[in-house]
């Protein structure tokens, strides 16, 4: 007799699936949208997860119902033995899909040993084909092996997704030139609105690039685009353009227009829990592997969480302690 999958529903009655998880805290970019030019402080050694505690949380989210886990960082790459650890979670039961969100720097090696544990996906971060606006907003002047490595990717058979974050005054002339990467090859491009996540304070901030800008100003260079079905739990639209072989995705990540199907957790380096991007942390994470909870104990602490999620981004934001002004680098949360 089978044995049923367990599906792990929030209170709003979506199913929670797709674990991303922060694997480290660091980057060797310096994305101005994502951190200040001088970095961020960086967590000391002993308050990062380890391989041990990440394996042993994965495997209880695999129970309550968590399929698919999406490698983050800072950069992932940046960490010692990412590989071998991949190799790890995928013999979790339950875990049938593990993808990498990556800037391509560092990954290029890696890429033969990734195709044979089976990963399926790559998420390259991309916002320009350009070397000189890729250092100036990176800070680093690294864009060539990215490119190395986001050609090895394909050749390797695995799947590449470009996430470019639309910056106004940065970056729009670098849409249409990603776009059309979508013309001669098998790949997505998804562009992002742009997100407060830089660690820095801010007020209430206006976007002058929303989702419905990004579409126009796509179709005035590439005709009228034919948007494709979306499945629950996607955070992209997607389109195509005719005669391309790839795909485009516009994704609202501050519009928040996908929330009503969420999916998502996230796990940060320092083992926070967020049920929600925009949310402060619900759940000290660390603290229950390391205090000597068994695993019924954490397994219950999870899913009380999951239990009092956010309907969506702004309800998340709102319950934020009203004195905080400022959200996290991105590089902290994990992509």
């Amino acid at each position: 007799m089978s044995v049923a999958t367990p599906v792990l529903f929030d209170n709003h009655g979506r199913p929670l699936e797709y674990l991303r998880l922060a694997v480290t805290d660091r980057c060797n970019l310096r994305c101005f949208y994502c951190m200040p030019e001088e970095g961020i402080q960086y967590l000391p050694r002993e308050q990062v997860l380890s391989y041990e505690e990440m394996e042993r949380a994965v495997a209880l989210l695999a129970g309550l119902g968590v399929r698919k886990v999406r490698l983050t960082g800072g950069e992932p790459f940046v960490r010692r033995d990412l590989v071998p650890f991949i190799g790890r979670l995928s013999a979790i039961p339950g875990i049938d899909d593990i993808s990498l969100t990556t800037n391509g720097v560092l990954t290029a090696p890696h890429i033969p040993e990734l195709a044979r544990l089976g990963i399926r996906t790559v998420n390259l971060s991309l916002d320009t084909l350009d070397r000189a606006r890729f250092a100036r907003i990176t800070r680093r002047d690294e864009l060539p092996r990215v490119l190395d490595t986001f050609y090895a990717l394909l050749a390797a058979g695995i799947k590449v997704k470009i996430n470019a974050v639309v910056m106004d005054g940065q970056n729009i002339e670098d849409l249409v030139p990603l776009a059309e990467l979508t013309r001669d090859l098998p790949v997505d491009v998804r562009f992002i609105e742009e997100m407060p996540f830089n660690g820095g304070s801010h007020g209430t901030i206006q976007i002058p690039w929303s989702h419905v800008r990004i579409r126009e100003h796509l179709e005035q260079h590439l005709g009228l685009l034919t948007p494709l079905a979306t499945k629950p739990g996607d955070t992209a639209s997607h389109y195509t353009a005719t005669g391309h072989q790839g795909r485009l995705g516009i994704i609202a990540a501050y519009s928040r227009t996908f929330c009503g199907t969420c999916n998502r957790l996230r796990l940060t380096a320092e083992g926070g829990l967020k049920t929600c991007l925009y949310d402060q942390g619900v759940l000290d994470v660390r603290a229950l592997l390391r205090n000597g909870s068994s695993d019924a104990e954490v397994t219950a602490a999870l899913a009380a969480a999951f239990r009092n999620r956010a309907a969506n981004g702004f309800e998340a934001e709102q319950q934020r302690p009203v004195h905080q002004l400022s959200f996290e680098s991105m590089s902290t949360i994990g992509g």
